[in-house]
């Protein structure tokens, strides 16, 4: 990673503007994700150093956008700041962008800070079928980008209030006739497997759009631990509950189920995360490394 600046995290938590937000034990368990560990240890070490740079680099981005304005004699531009998080499938996006909103919301009360995920612009269930695409699920041409990329043509041009489709895990398929709201926000945090990637016909980059990507790093091995662990607790928790994706799973012999989620690891996810996602990793202006336990050991940041 030759084009970034590595950072221990000892070295990071040095930079540490002694920030001290105001988190608890029990915030931070609401917003772990399956299987993630979070603590206050996480966020005074490491996501308040984050929070503090994401600072710098919005109050960048507005200062900017003032001289443009004064340049032009135009009205400051209403579009938010935008935030992108990208990684693999199981290694923590939701918790960290989670995170960021309850971090940022407290250093900046006057501020409206929203978050989202891109798991709404794949194609349904029944489209994918008829593309013939349901075994690549995830995969690229399973979103509709031209969708996901107009989304974000109205976030940046500071549209009031932009609808987008909803993504149900419980069901593993997009929500019928339910819709999400972007209304206004100063601070967008966009959290998905494809934030970063280039779209089929190469003509579109959805990175251009982000003031701030960060992308989620760890060893294949680890993640596939953190996907089987998921898919386990999952099973788990929803084998009382018929309408669930994860039922049928839970009420079938544990063995098969737990050799299905292994090939899906390895003939879908592994095979995404090799050829789609971790080649995105070299556009983000931040990396955080993680080891066992999620624990992020290391920090990188975009030197150019």
């Amino acid at each position: 990673m030759k084009s970034f600046t590595h950072f221990s995290r000892k070295e990071w938590a040095s930079l540490n503007p002694n920030l001290n937000i105001n988190v608890s034990h029990e915030e931070l368990e609401k917003i772990n994700s399956h299987g993630d560990v979070l603590s206050i240890k996480d966020v005074r070490q490491v996501y308040e150093s984050l929070v503090a740079y994401i600072g710098v680099v919005f109050e960048q981005s507005k200062e900017k956008e003032k001289k443009k304005a004064d340049f032009l004699k135009r009205p400051i531009s209403k579009r938010p700041f935008i935030i992108g998080i990208s990684g693999s499938v199981s290694v923590g996006k939701s918790t960290t962008s989670r995170l960021l909103r309850l971090l940022l919301q407290r250093t900046y009360p006057e501020l409206k800070i929203q978050r989202m995920t891109t798991d709404g612009f794949l194609y349904t269930n029944n489209e994918l079928r008829a593309k013939n695409l349901m075994s690549r699920k995830g995969f690229p041409e399973s979103y509709n980008m031209q969708r996901l990329n107009d989304f974000l043509t109205d976030v940046v041009r500071g549209k009031e209030d932009i609808v987008y489709p909803l993504y149900s895990q419980g069901i593993s398929d997009i929500v019928p006739d339910e819709f999400g709201h972007v209304l206004s926000p100063d601070i967008l945090i966009i959290e998905g497997i494809n934030t970063l990637q280039l779209p089929p016909n190469g003509t579109i980059v959805s990175s251009d759009f982000y003031d701030l990507s960060i992308y989620l790093d760890a060893d294949e091995d680890l993640i596939e631990s953190w996907f089987l662990s998921r898919f386990k607790e999952l099973m788990e928790q929803n084998k009382d509950n018929p309408d669930n994706y994860y039922y049928h799973w839970a009420n079938s012999d544990r063995t098969k189920a737990i050799n299905a989620a292994k090939e899906v690891w390895q003939s879908v996810n592994l095979v995404n995360l090799r050829e789609f996602i971790a080649p995105t990793k070299a556009r983000a202006n931040v990396v955080l490394h993680k080891t066992k336990g999620h624990h992020i050991d290391s920090v990188y940041l975009r030197c150019y």
